[in-house]
């Protein structure tokens, strides 16, 4: 029988200083630039969920000796010759950054490597980032579109390639490739999505140059070692920052989290509905900002987010619609079709929140969520589905519901935050497991 968790009402206001796991979007990265620099790369502050060790895995397979101690990860790069002559199959579990960008470092060497994961991550759409890959010279074979990937790498030629759909995965990929093909290989968006490659490289002593919507780097610039310091995740500091402003009396500090700017929107959706955030002790190391968040709880009314403002806050969009459910009016989310394609259909999976007395409709691209001004959902029972971000999302409900939330299957947050409910619990939340 599938593990339950019941999170139930806390007994008090929220309170105290919450540090969350380290980005696992930068953590991904620095491993696999780490692994094509010369030199031993040092990443701390790394955050042991699933994904990123599947991405650890990964440079392993690869050839790369990498060893981690508490939470740091020494990496041994083997520079231009990463991959080279290999033959080797990457698990990359439920991640579909690791393979996505996997695929990307695989495409420059000649070798072959097979891509696969878990059953989730087999029906999410790889073509996206393969036909690039071949367009730059790479043998990419798909299955049916998506997992199991078969990458032939051998000699690229840059590209200039505009992307149908923002995708920080596809656009890193190809820049990840792009840097041992001959020539600039250049990546455009319709809208910007997350920067951290982007802002990364230079820290590996590589050139990167912004233009207008797009991104270009030149093939054959090699990779020094480097030390990265990892911020606190945006993405798991937004389920405490909506805790916050839901339960009455609360009062939050979020040491240490990432604002880059393609992150923080949902910040700027929360403080539009109303919501008390202060935003202090910014500082930039690596080029990736970083401040202490200070939440306090507050009445939340109704907002429409619109198409453009989704990849700034796509993983945050689940716990945004638990506010939307508390919130006075009926909040509007539209251009977010790509939920639809995450670890489970997470616009069907939301569906859930009418469990909980909420009043809501989806859309092929969104939902649209008719808040309760703050009166207390009910109690119900939902299925996470595998999702780690649903199972969050729903323990910040069962905050507010009059008897809690049931979530089956809720070890699926150890994908991005393992100890999550044991950190709710030790702010005053009602835990119980079954």
């Amino acid at each position: 029988m599938s593990e339950v968790v019941v999170v139930g009402p806390a007994r008090r206001g929220l309170a105290g200083t919450v540090a969350v796991p380290g980005d696992k979007s930068i953590a991904h990265r620095a491993l696999l630039l780490g692994a094509l620099a010369d030199g031993v790369s040092r990443v701390v502050g790394f955050p042991g969920g699933a994904d990123t060790r599947s991405t650890l895995g990964a440079v392993r397979a690869l050839g790369v000796r990498a060893e981690e101690t508490a939470d740091v990860v020494l990496v041994e790069g083997a520079g231009p010759e990463l991959g080279e002559r290999i033959r080797t199959t990457i698990d990359c579990g439920n991640s579909g950054t690791t393979m996505r960008l996997a695929a990307g470092l695989a495409a420059g060497a000649h070798g072959t490597v097979v891509l696969d994961g878990d059953a989730s991550l087999r029906r999410r759409p790889m073509e996206r980032v393969a036909e690039p890959l071949r367009r730059m010279g790479a043998e990419v074979a798909t299955t049916d579109g998506r997992a199991p990937l078969t990458v032939r790498g051998g000699a690229l030629g840059a590209i200039d390639w505009v992307l149908p759909v923002p995708s920080a995965q596809v656009k890193s990929a190809v820049l990840l490739a792009g840097l041992r093909a001959r020539g600039t290989t250049r990546v455009r968006e319709p809208h910007p999505s997350r920067d951290h490659t982007e802002r990364l490289l230079p820290a590996f002593g590589v050139e990167v140059t912004r233009e207008g919507e797009g991104v270009a780097v030149a093939g054959g610039q090699p990779l020094r070692a480097a030390e990265v310091m990892l911020p606190g995740d945006a993405s798991s500091a937004a389920y405490f920052v909506v805790a916050a402003l839901l339960v009455a009396g609360s009062e939050l500090r979020l040491a240490n989290v990432g604002v880059n700017p393609t992150r923080s929107g949902y910040l700027h959706v929360l403080r539009r509905m109303g919501a008390t955030i202060d935003v202090v002790d910014v500082h930039e190391p690596a080029g990736e900002p970083r401040a202490t968040l200070v939440v306090r709880a507050s009445p939340l009314h109704a907002t429409a987010i619109e198409a453009a403002e989704v990849p700034a806050l796509i993983d945050e969009l689940p716990v945004l619609a638990v506010a939307a459910a508390l919130a006075e009016g009926t909040t509007t989310i539209a251009g977010a079709a790509e939920l639809r394609v995450k670890e489970s259909d997470r616009l069907a999976a939301l569906e859930q929140l009418g469990r909980l007395g909420v009043g809501l409709s989806t859309t092929a691209d969104g939902l649209v969520v008719r808040g309760s001004a703050g009166r207390p959902l009910h109690a119900g029972r939902i299925a996470s589905l595998g999702d780690h971000r649903i199972a969050m999302a729903f323990a910040v409900a069962g905050l507010v519901a009059d008897a809690g939330v049931e979530i089956v299957d809720p070890a699926c947050a150890a994908v991005s935050f393992p100890g999550f409910f044991e950190r709710l619990a030790a702010l005053g939340a009602t835990v119980e497991r079954r």
